[in-house]
């Protein structure tokens, strides 16, 4: 009986993980081959090189935090404010390779560097908006209020985490229960 293969999804999870501790530089195949437990030739069979699994990496993460979020949100129906509740408590809950905050993070300085990742994050960047538009415009007559809800949200997506200031008396869930409420009123 042959050995069993490391699949392919592990290679660009772990690739992930490497990359949201130290930015692509940390994506090092022996290093993957060593944490996954395995050879590093196992790598080969399918990725051409270490290029091929960086482009992966990208195009899995620019899905996973686009369409495949979107069809999860979608896969319920409901009204533009169930779906955007649905969308805040998955964002606020959901912790895979893919959807990991230092992930995000760690896209947003190598695209300062790397003008194919900028755009791949452009993409999943406006892709993303255009998807709150598409909500918050269901049930905000308002252009600039539909813009600045937009705003909001996603900005906290992407920076929640990084604010290490106290809430006065309330809790960080408190405080965001408070923004919900305000942002789907």
């Amino acid at each position: 009986m042959g050995a069993i293969r490391t699949p392919r999804d592990k290679w660009i999870e772990e690739g992930l993980r490497a990359l949201a501790a130290g930015g692509p530089e940390a994506v090092r195949v022996e290093v993957l081959a060593q944490t996954l437990g395995v050879s590093k030739g196992g790598f080969y069979g399918y990725f051409r090189n270490r290029a091929a699994l960086l482009e992966e990496m990208l195009d899995t993460w620019e899905r996973g935090v686009t369409e495949d979020v979107i069809e999860r949100i979608e896969r319920d129906g409901g009204d533009a404010r169930e779906r955007l509740g649905r969308l805040f408590d998955f964002v606020g809950s959901s912790e895979t390779p893919v959807t990991n905050a230092g992930v995000e993070l760690a896209i947003r300085d190598w695209a300062r560097r790397d003008e194919d990742v900028a755009q791949c994050l452009r993409r999943a960047d406006n892709r993303r908006m255009d998807y709150l538009r598409e909500l918050y415009g269901a049930f905000c007559p308002d252009e600039g209020d539909v813009e600045a809800r937009c705003l909001i949200t996603f900005s906290l997506r992407i920076g929640d985490h990084l604010i290490a200031a106290d809430n006065g008396p309330r809790s960080r869930p408190e405080v965001l229960a408070a923004v919900r409420a305000r942002l789907l009123g």
